[in-house]
Parts: structure tokens; C-alpha cells; sequence
């Protein structure tokens, strides 16, 4: 299942969003102080080609003053933009039966593009995983 929604996926809208990413990942690195947010924009690439079936963690050790203020620059300078439009696209992709899934899957998207520094993505059991794990308190 999570096979023939990755192919979905990336017909309707996930080749056009991981260019995107790709392509500002590239420009990113071009100037060389906003390298981190290139390699940023690369992992979510990676990740909006084929996004059922895995899932954003917090990176072990990523939760210094550096990710969060890259990841407060990101917000103010590209993040919200880039929410704004997965929003918007999610709501496009919801309207028929067959998009829904493919809508979850952008909204899944947003976290890791608003704060993408000191993330990372990993393997998860389920293709509708939630997008930071669930704490289970004994």
C-alpha cells in the first residue's frame, strides 16, 4: 500500500514539490553562508519524493542554539511561505476521495518545512505515521 501511494504521490505533486526543494537546496549552497539550510532543503527532498512509510524525529543532539536559530531565520525568511503553500495544495488534493491521503501527506510535510534544522527523517511502520512519534507513559 504505501508503494502504490508513493507512486501516486509523486504523479500528482510530489516530483513538482521535491524540485522545488531541490532546486532551492542548490541555490542555497551556491551562497555559502546558508549551506545548513541547503542540506535542509535536500533532506526534505528526498523526503517529498517518497514521503508513506516514514517519518520526522528530532535529530539526537539537535537541539542546540544554532538549529533553533537557523530554524527561526528559516521561518521568518521561507518557512510560513512554504506552509502557507502545502496548506493550500493539501486543500487542492482533498477535494476528491483518492486525494485525501495525498493531503495528509502534505500536512505531514509541514513541520519539517517550517523547522527543518536538527531533524531528521526515518522509517516508520505505518504509510499514515504521525509526524514526530508518540510518547506512551507507564
Amino acid at each position: 500500500m504505501k508503494t502504490l501511494l508513493n507512486i501516486i504521490w509523486l504523479v500528482f505533486g510530489g516530483l513538482w514539490l521535491a524540485l522545488g526543494y531541490f532546486l532551492a537546496g542548490v541555490v542555497c549552497c551556491l551562497l555559502i553562508v546558508t549551506i545548513p539550510w541547503g542540506i535542509a532543503s535536500f533532506r526534505i527532498a528526498a523526503y517529498t519524493l517518497w514521503p508513506f512509510g516514514r517519518m520526522v524525529v528530532d535529530k539526537p543532539g539537535g537541539t542546540g542554539v544554532f538549529p533553533l536559530l537557523g530554524n527561526v531565520i528559516w521561518l521568518l525568511v521561507a518557512g510560513i511561505w512554504i506552509a502557507i503553500g502545502h496548506v493550500v495544495t493539501a486543500f487542492a488534493m482533498a477535494v476528491t476521495i483518492v486525494g485525501i491521503p495525498l493531503a495528509i501527506a502534505n500536512l505531514k510535510l509541514i513541520p519539517v518545512s517550517l523547522m527543518p534544522l536538527g531533524k531528521q527523517i526515518v522509517p516508520s511502520t505505518t504509510p499514515f505515521a504521525s509526524t514526530y512519534p508518540v510518547r506512551t507513559y507507564r
